[in-house]
């Protein structure tokens, strides 16, 4: 029951994330580069992991929390805005995880699709 479940919620995952993709044209407001990158400072975020990304989510209400979706590993959770990430799918499920969600309503909910895309 509980594979039916998550197959259906991939589905619709999938189903709303191409229906939805609007190319917009880039835009850029800053005149003056060299002046902004000036006093950027760079810095690793993400987990220290191999593979690739499947997805990646932000929770509405703490801007700080973000999902991200590992094609080999699971979903991982950052509290701090990327400095520290924790596993939260061990024991529940594995595998690929090809997309992740936060639902609009309530930020405790989390949607994880199983598989990987080849786009």
């Amino acid at each position: 029951m509980k594979q039916i479940l998550l197959s259906l919620i991939s589905f619709l995952i999938i189903s709303f994330s191409f229906a939805q993709k609007i190319k917009q044209p880039l835009q850029s407001n800053i005149s003056d580069d060299s002046a902004l990158l000036s006093t950027t400072k760079f810095r690793l975020v993400g987990p220290f992991r191999g593979g690739r990304s499947g997805g990646v989510a932000g929770d509405y209400k703490n801007k700080n929390t973000f999902y991200f979706a590992a094609t080999g590993g699971g979903v991982w959770k950052t509290q701090d805005g990327g400095s520290n990430w924790k596993n939260i799918s061990d024991k529940f499920f594995g595998g690929s995880i090809g997309s992740v969600a936060v639902a609009p309503s309530n930020s405790s909910v989390l949607y994880a699709g199983e598989g990987e895309t080849t786009l």
